[in-house]
Formats: structure tokens, C-alpha cells, sequence
């Protein structure tokens, strides 16, 4: 098939807020540095009902979304060298060309080689491989794999296990890898101390995970959704609690709970409001909070700065602070070696014509993550 337009299914989204449609689209071949892939499993996360919601400035449509997934390497363009066709792959929203100046510092993550295409929906070439009734559909955060074929940058894939389930390493393409990693590269979390984790979801749970791999002595989960608890405590956590439940802050709550506050604070919701808490809720003079979650275009954190002048330290991650190429292979061997849960966040399996039922569940707090079947 190599070199030819290839017809399969995929979910497509004419518009924001709208359903996604399955329809017939057309995938054309890898172009030079570029790798067409079989996607076998997909799973549904957050940021993708935030980009369909609208709330996303980078945000384009049509689209095929779709960033958690995994796959078989059906063909390779000229010039790549990483993977060959048949090879076991997972798609990477964060690329690692290691060749900017970004993927050369140790102290990131975030490689720009192609940001620029990617953030505009479209391949390094300034193109897009995907067509539906005549009409260009936009790639989106590189991987687009709500499609039974999709097309990325070959700086975009990690070839990992051949072994490996794929219906379950999926989620290390974001969700498990983003919260794992945020605790044990972001937060560098030591033994023995205190953690508290905002939003016990997917991310929520794998921060608990890396809290507890790296020593946590007591981890606190926060939510609002009880029905996340027993999950929650089964990745780690000693206690959950409702900030409905009390008349006072979160932040204050916990500060009592804790004796002077955590030493480590996550925010895995995306809301400006519970990242001020999660950074109020952590120790003067050593707390750091990570803000884990994507809020909304447009909004701000705010705090008073005397909670920085007096100790505390305030960070961000996207990917939990993985270089991917490097690390998901090794994330894969982890979970192969049982170091590490993923299986135990898919609370859903669908068939992928079932998609916009796995966004219901999502929505509706009824799911970890949902595991998509191409």
C-alpha cells in the first residue's frame, strides 16, 4: 500500500460542540521525515473534549482529534531511519527531533521543531494528509488518531514493545505518562513527605502513582466527584476529600490537615481557581505546587505574592517533563515489568464507532479513560 491513497473510517469533527461523524476519509501517503500508521487503540482525554468544545485558541476544524493512541507502522517516507513498516509505535504530541536547542537542554521537554505546523493543524510541510468529501481536514496535536491510518512527523513516534497490549499502553501517549511523570521529573517528589493531588481523573491518578513510586509517606486526594475515592485510594491515597464538604477553602482545610501545608501539590482539573488553592494548600518555605491541567484560553492565576516571597515555588509540566522518544519506550517496559499501574485506569472499552459515547462517559464522571478498538 505504500505510496497509495489509503480509504478507512475515522471520527470527524465538522465543528465545535457538534458530535463526531464517522465518515469515510482519505489518507495520503507519508512525504519525506513523515510515517503512515495503522492505529489499533485509542483512548479519549480531556484535552480533546476541550479542543471539540471551542475553548482551545488553537483550535481548527474540521479535525480529526484523537491523541492518545497507539499502533503498527503500515509505511515510512524518504529519509526516515527511526521505524520501518511493522514496527509496534505510539504517536507523540510532543515531538523530539534532538536537534533544537530545547531537546539539547536537559531541563526540558518541550522539543519546537515543528510547533509552529503543528499548532496550526497541519504537517512540517504546511500540509495536511487528510481529506473527506473533497474538503482538506486539519491534523490535531500532531497524532490525530481517531482515524484508522494517520500520517506524523517520524520526530513524532517512540517504537516501543511489540509485545505490548496496545488497547493499554495507548494512555502513556498522554494521560498515565503526563501525571506519572509530573510527580517524579517535575516535583523530583522525596520520601517520606506529604502530597496533595486536585482531580482525581486520569492524570489525578497517575500523579497519586508517581507520589507513591517516589516515597509519599500520605497523599491527599481532592475532588468533588466521590465516586473517584476508591480508585484513588487504591493508586495510593491515604484520604480523599470534598472541598463542598467543608465551609472554609480547600486550601486552609489542608493547611490544618497537614500541619502547615504539603510539600508537593498537584492541580490535574485545568481550573485557575483550584491551581491558586493547590499552591496556597503547600508548606512555607518548601512547598511546590505543579500545575498539571490546561485551563481555558484567556485565563489567569492569580495569588498573593508574599506565598512566593515566603517559600513557596510554582511550576508547570506538559507531558510530565518526558523527553518522548527517549521515554515512552522505557515507560512501556515499566508497565511491562509491572513498576508501573496502566491498566487499571481503563474503566471503558468501545468499539470506535462508539466514540461519541465514550465523551458522554467522560463528561458525565463515569470514566477513567476509555479505550477506543479500531
Amino acid at each position: 500500500m505504500a505510496g497509495e491513497v489509503i480509504k478507512c473510517k475515522a471520527a470527524v469533527a465538522w465543528e465545535t460542540g457538534k458530535p463526531l461523524s464517522i465518515e469515510e476519509v482519505e489518507v495520503a501517503p507519508p512525504k519525506a521525515h513523515e510515517v503512515r500508521i495503522k492505529i489499533v487503540a485509542t483512548a479519549l482525554c480531556h484535552t480533546d473534549a476541550y479542543t471539540l468544545s471551542g475553548a482551545d485558541p488553537e483550535g481548527r476544524f474540521p479535525v480529526i482529534l484523537g491523541h492518545e493512541g497507539a499502533g503498527i507502522v503500515e509505511s515510512v517516507g524518504e529519509g526516515v531511519t527511526k521505524v520501518k513498516p511493522g514496527d509496534t509505535v505510539i504517536p507523540l504530541y510532543i515531538p523530539q527531533c534532538g536537534e533544537c536547542k530545547f531537546c539539547k537542554n536537559p531541563k526540558t521537554n518541550l522539543c519546537q521543531k515543528i510547533r509552529v505546523t503543528q499548532g496550526k493543524g497541519l504537517m512540517p510541510d504546511g500540509t495536511s494528509r487528510f481529506t473527506c468529501k473533497g474538503k482538506q481536514i486539519y491534523h490535531f496535536m500532531g497524532t490525530s488518531t481517531f482515524s484508522e491510518y494517520t500520517v506524523v512527523a517520524d520526530i513524532s513516534v517512540a517504537k516501543i514493545d511489540p509485545a505490548a497490549p496496545l488497547d493499554k499502553v495507548c494512555l502513556l501517549g498522554c494521560g498515565v505518562s503526563t501525571g506519572y511523570g509530573a510527580a517524579v521529573n517535575t516535583a523530583k517528589v522525596e520520601p517520606g513527605s506529604t502530597c496533595a493531588v486536585f482531580g482525581l481523573g486520569g492524570v489525578g491518578l497517575a500523579a497519586i502513582m508517581g507520589c507513591k513510586a517516589a516515597g509519599a509517606s500520605r497523599i491527599i486526594g481532592i475532588d468533588i466527584n466521590k465516586n473517584t475515592y476508591a480508585k484513588a485510594k487504591e493508586f495510593g491515597a491515604a484520604e480523599c476529600i470534598s472541598p463542598q464538604d467543608f465551609e472554609k477553602p480547600i486550601q486552609e482545610v489542608l493547611v490544618e490537615m497537614t500541619d502547615g501545608g504539603v510539600d508537593y501539590s498537584f492541580e490535574c482539573v485545568g481550573n485557575v481557581g483550584v491551581m491558586r488553592a493547590a499552591l496556597e494548600a503547600c508548606h512555607k518555605g518548601w512547598g511546590v505546587s505543579v500545575i498539571v491541567g490546561v485551563a481555558a484560553a484567556g485565563q489567569e492565576i492569580s495569588t498573593r505574592p508574599f506565598q512566593l516571597v515566603t517559600g513557596r515555588t510554582w511550576k508547570g509540566t506538559a507531558f510530565g517533563g518526558w523527553k518522548s522518544v527517549d521515554n515512552v519506550p522505557k515507560l512501556v517496559t515499566d508497565y511491562m515489568s509491572k513498576k508501573i499501574k496502566v491498566d487499571e485506569f481503563v474503566t471503558h472499552t468501545l468499539p470506535f464507532d462508539k466514540i461519541n459515547e465514550a465523551f458522554d462517559l467522560m463528561h458525565g464522571g463515569k470514566s477513567i479513560r476509555t479505550v477506543l478498538k479500531l
